[in-house]
């Protein structure tokens, strides 16, 4: 196959999860790259949002970084993901001692959606809510990212 008939969405969900990290060590780090660059492309599957409360805002403030200027920074200049790492590095005043990326990364690892959006994110997949359900953000929000490109990939 040549590609010639392959199409890409133009919105796209954002497929790293949350629990992933670059070699920095920062958990969702790469995520919010992503959503940042989809964001700035125009490409961000619609019901997310390129850097807003929630996660995204935890891991810059957790790093000493204003969100605005992340999001300012990955708009205008598309770094890769290795060349947004060394951005965050350079930031002044970044906190990226090991004992803060390990203090941040267990406030995302560690954090639960309300029960109510746990109870959509599970129904609109298809999962029971029982005791084998997932209950952290972290996995709710990958299965929330899978239904939705499921969605977009086979719809009619």
């Amino acid at each position: 196959m040549d590609g010639s008939n392959l199409h890409i969405m133009d919105k796209i969900a954002p497929l790293i999860s949350s629990s992933t990290a670059g070699p920095l060590g920062v958990v969702h780090l790469p995520r919010l790259w992503l959503k940042m660059l989809l964001g700035g492309t125009g490409h961000l599957a619609e019901g997310y949002k390129d850097c807003g409360p929630g996660y995204d805002y935890m891991v810059c403030e957790g790093l000493g970084i204003k969100p605005d200027d992340a999001r300012k920074f990955v708009h205008e200049h598309k770094p890769s993901y290795v060349a947004f790492e060394k951005w965050v590095k350079a930031y002044p005043g970044a906190k990226l001692d090991k004992e803060n990326i390990a203090k941040l990364n267990a406030s995302i690892t560690g954090y639960n959606h309300d029960d109510g959006t746990r109870k959509e994110i599970l129904g609109a997949s298809g999962v029971a809510d029982d005791h084998t359900a997932a209950k952290g953000a972290c996995d709710l929000n990958n299965l929330d990212d899978w239904q939705t490109v499921h969605a977009a990939l086979t719809k009619h």
